[in-house]
């Protein structure tokens, strides 16, 4: 499955968002861990969040074999 995005026209009538075509039970299941990371990021007040998020990315991508260190 491919992902697709948010493009900031969301939907949460039926069980597809019009906006970006995921189910509303895969945007459900992200909201969790990416309120998690917000979360993290407000409690170590960290400065530069675009640093964090790249950081959050690169992790998985190794975690998910898609990277070598």
């Amino acid at each position: 499955m491919k992902f697709n995005p948010c493009t900031g026209k969301c939907t949460d009538d039926g069980s597809h968002c019009k906006g970006c075509g995921r189910s509303q039970e895969e945007i459900a299941a992200m909201r969790k861990p990416v309120e998690e990371l917000v979360a993290l990021a407000e409690k170590m007040n960290y400065e530069n969040l675009e640093d964090f998020a790249n950081a959050v990315a690169g992790s998985m991508k190794y975690k998910m074999g898609l990277v070598q260190h």
